[in-house]
């Protein structure tokens, strides 16, 4: 029994954003773990983590980066889901700061993917291999001059930068257990930085900052995306 073409083109999407997701999230993963390994805690470099390879990541949170990520997908057309990259807690203890710019370089790393995205865009708008669309969406930034493989890389630019844009603002959020929350001891004296790192690990407030901040994303998503777009199109008024 043959798939639809609806079908088959809804399979094609999926695996274009699964694709991008698994890579977008193995590179902040990495990113964290890297930083760590040079700023002094070897835990998650000696978990095979410091490393493109998907598999180390995909093996320490299966359920966040493989069954997640499809049902979000099949249920609301775009892909959510989470890895983990394990630390020394005494070592972000002792180095609060240290601590702070391993949580940044995850989010870091989702802004690079984002600005390399947008770049091969303009790229190829110069080269008139995309256009603006008149309407955007998440799997749709950028549109293609011509159908076939120009389309599907035109795809894949498009979910690469909505995706790093919607990884780099959500963890920014300053919500534990996000990375946003692990940044702000950047900003406090050693002794409040402990107190408050003390404070946010605690399992309840972590949910209710999880929950907090899946509503308040879509408010704080929508007008950041608005003006990346119009940045990306000058003049376009997207609105």
């Amino acid at each position: 029994m043959s798939l639809s073409t609806a079908a088959m083109n809804q399979l094609s999407e999926g695996m274009m954003w699964y694709l991008v997701f698994l890579f977008s999230t193995v590179v902040h993963e990495s990113a964290h773990a890297f930083a760590a390994y040079k700023l002094g805690d070897e835990t998650a470099y000696h978990n095979g983590q410091v490393t493109l390879d998907p598999i180390p990541h995909i093996r320490q949170e299966p359920i966040g980066t493989v069954a997640v990520p499809i049902l979000s997908f099949m249920t609301g057309g775009w892909m959510f889901g989470w890895a983990s990259c394990p630390y020394d807690p005494y070592w972000a203890r002792n180095h609060p700061d240290r601590s702070a710019i391993m949580s940044l370089a995850g989010p870091l790393s989702n802004l690079g993917l984002m600005l390399c995205a947008g770049m091969l865009i303009r790229l190829g708008m110069a080269m008139d291999w995309f256009y603006a669309p008149g309407r955007i969406n998440y799997t749709q930034v950028t549109a293609a001059t011509q159908d076939g493989t120009l389309a599907t890389v035109a795809t894949l630019l498009s979910i690469l930068f909505t995706l790093n844009t919607i990884l780099f603002v959500f963890n920014l959020l300053p919500l534990p257990p996000l990375d946003g929350s692990g940044i702000v001891p950047l900003f406090l004296s050693k002794d409040r930085a402990v107190g408050y790192m003390d404070f946010i690990q605690n399992g309840p407030f972590m949910m209710m900052g999880l929950l907090i901040a899946w509503q308040a994303f879509g408010h704080v998503f929508r007008p950041i995306h608005t003006l990346l777009l119009n940045i990306l199109y000058p003049g376009a008024g997207y609105h």
